[in-house]
């Protein structure tokens, strides 16, 4: 700070240095046309003010905005409602602030706006790189964005398009794991109540879902799309149950649609998991505040976040575009699956 208690300014050092401020922007930014000398003054005063460039400015001389953006293409309600959005968040954020970068957030409506979100970011200098998430099947964003050539993650992937380098979570294992867990505790048929299956991670989960079925020997295995939303939760769960012969097992894409299918359950007075039992693909405080507790994947998305930061910070500094180490979720069992004696 200054005497006056203002945040120091450009002006500020170089009236302390007795130089113009374009002389000390070059002496700053470590152009030529300063003496040596007059760069470490510079310097040291920036130290001694604890100055540090404005994030516009730093746009404008080239040096970067110290921000990365993360669109997402899905409605408000579905963002503010599923914890994994959240904790991915807190994840990149604990890393970025640590390096003084920060998260520009933004929630679009669909694939097209958030190119065009993208594009002016890019024009506009807003954020040096941004993360995309919940790619589609035949998704335009990895070549658009790479086409701005504006650095860019995949949290996700892969890409099979090859265009941006991704961190992903292993979705054919982690069915895996819930499949040969059904198995283990006597069930034959099972319905998967999905989310949109244009999405790229739920289609990968579904073909694992009807592969497993048919290596582990299940009667019955259905798949069952929704819109990851409350309402469609309720409404699919009802229509499984009223139908015939009724699953053994429920697998439900995210937390939201459990909640909503155990209330279906309870109305039909079936008991979990006497009657049916029930898995959540999120594990999140939900799954253990309803009784019983609900078998769910912990998947880590903190940890996703912070990898998926450090990744993209990697990619702006410069090292190789290759896609990050897959992150395996583990399958926590508790009592909608194995019974409340166990």
């Amino acid at each position: 700070m200054t005497a006056e208690g203002r945040r120091p300014r450009l002006r500020d050092i170089a009236d302390l240095v007795g130089i113009s401020e374009a002389a000390a922007s070059f002496a700053l930014n470590g152009k030529p046309g300063v003496s040596e000398a007059t760069r470490r003054r510079v310097l040291e005063v920036a130290r001694e003010l604890n100055w540090s460039p404005h994030p516009a400015a730093r746009a404008l001389t080239g040096a970067g905005s110290s921000t990365v953006g993360l669109v997402i293409a899905r409605s408000a309600q579905d963002v503010g409602t599923e914890l994994f959005f959240h904790r991915l968040m807190t994840g990149m954020q604990t890393v970025l602030s640590r390096r003084n970068y920060g998260l520009l957030f933004q929630v679009v409506g669909s694939v097209e706006e958030e190119i065009e979100t993208c594009r002016r970011w890019q024009h506009e200098q807003r954020v040096d790189g941004v993360v995309l998430v919940d790619l589609r099947r035949d998704d335009p964003r990895p070549a658009a964005v790479a086409a701005l050539g504006l650095p860019a993650l995949i949290a996700g992937g892969p890409d099979p398009g090859g265009a941006l380098p991704s961190v992903s979570i292993d979705d054919a294992a982690a069915m895996r794991a819930i499949m040969r867990h059904l198995k283990d505790t006597g069930h034959d048929r099972v319905a998967y109540l999905s989310g949109t299956a244009s999405m790229l991670h739920v289609h990968r989960r579904i073909e694992s879902f009807e592969r497993t079925g048919r290596d582990l020997g299940f009667s019955d295995c259905r798949t069952l799309p929704t819109d990851f939303s409350a309402a469609a939760g309720a409404a699919v769960t009802e229509s499984v149950l009223l139908g015939g012969p009724r699953p053994t097992a429920l697998v439900y894409d995210n937390e939201v649609l459990a909640v909503a299918g155990v209330g279906v359950i309870r109305r039909h007075a079936l008991r979990i998991p006497d009657d049916v039992a029930v898995v959540v693909w999120e594990d999140t405080p939900v799954c253990t505040a309803l009784t019983p507790a609900l078998t769910a994947l912990r998947r880590d998305a903190v940890g996703f976040g912070a990898d998926v930061a450090e990744r993209l910070l990697e990619l702006l500094a410069g090292e190789p575009a290759k896609d990050h180490e897959e992150r395996v979720p583990s399958l926590i069992a508790r009592a909608s699956t194995l019974g409340t004696d166990r």
